[in-house]
């Protein structure tokens, strides 16, 4: 077994072959162990450690993988650019129990390359909202959590709620291909101001931070309006305006019904509010679910 990281008393193993993966996992499915997986693309922030803080308490033995995946990335989003900081990363699992960490090169995930690949393409949840504005994103996310899905063979794998419409798409591919894997998802982890970590909020300059916080205070006044019994289609169209008065170009607001993200019909309860807006380099997501009283 290999070890990436070797400047600790206390070392992870970090695993870079599908290979050695299989045969640390073949070993405790003979034992009868559980297995949770957390699947990241590193850089990793107090967002992620909550999901590996779940998945601890969920099972026998926890699998978290780093792989930023050329995949879900566009020909001009920031691939290339995206923090890579598997020794930071590595420390903060040390201390969470991670029995091992598995950060692929992306020739072992894709070693005949992304152009000759087998696909999965889950609709129609994957061609609207971010698939609309980032065409082929949801196939590259499907597509390689199916892969590691197969490399690690977990009983249950955990994913943030930030990320909504992909913890959809993952749950319907899941249950299309009938696959043995229990899905589990954790509330967003925020900022004092009400931001939604991620990774890439390091990219904002100071009064872009300031400002970023006001996606989440949209979508709340959105989500409070909605509930009181103003019509969703003027709320989300304020909602907008407010946003681009404040410097943001915004890709959408909307409400939509959380269990497939389609339009909401009356008599409908559970609702989700979800933005996506650029701030100077950085483009922001976030969401809110609730619940009407009819």
């Amino acid at each position: 077994m290999s070890l990436v990281n070797k400047t600790s008393a206390q070392t992870l193993p970090v695993i870079e072959s599908i290979q050695q993966a299989r045969e640390i996992i073949w070993s405790w499915k003979q034992a009868g162990q559980t297995i949770v997986f957390v699947p990241t693309m590193g850089n990793l922030h107090a967002g992620h450690l909550a999901l590996v803080k779940a998945a601890r308490e969920l099972g026998d033995k926890v699998v978290v993988s780093i792989f930023v995946n050329p995949m879900q990335f566009g020909k001009n989003e920031d691939f290339d650019e995206y923090p890579r900081t598997l020794d930071e990363d590595v420390s903060k699992l040390r201390d969470d129990h991670v029995d091992f960490v598995f950060a692929p090169g992306v020739n072992e995930v894709y070693p005949g390359g992304e152009a000759s690949l087998t696909v999965v393409d889950v609709q129609p949840l994957s061609g609207i909202l971010e698939g609309e504005h980032r065409p082929g994103f949801f196939q590259g996310v499907a597509t390689v959590v199916n892969k590691l899905f197969n490399i690690i063979q977990p009983n249950i794998a955990v994913f943030g709620e930030k990320d909504f419409q992909q913890l959809l798409v993952i749950r319907q591919m899941v249950s299309d291909l009938a696959m043995p894997v229990e899905i589990r998802s954790v509330a967003t982890v925020r900022e004092a101001d009400g931001l939604a970590m991620s990774s890439r909020n390091s990219y904002l300059e100071d009064e872009q931070r300031r400002l970023a916080a006001s996606l989440h205070e949209c979508l709340k006044h959105v989500v409070q309006a909605v509930r009181m019994g103003e019509d969703p289609h003027f709320e989300v169209g304020h909602a907008t305006q407010d946003l681009l008065e404040r410097g943001f170009i915004v890709d959408y607001v909307v409400v939509r019904r959380q269990q497939d993200l389609s339009v909401p019909e009356p008599g409908d309860k559970f609702l989700v509010a979800l933005a996506a807006a650029r701030l100077g380099p950085v483009r922001l997501i976030d969401n809110i679910l609730f619940e009407l009283v009819h």
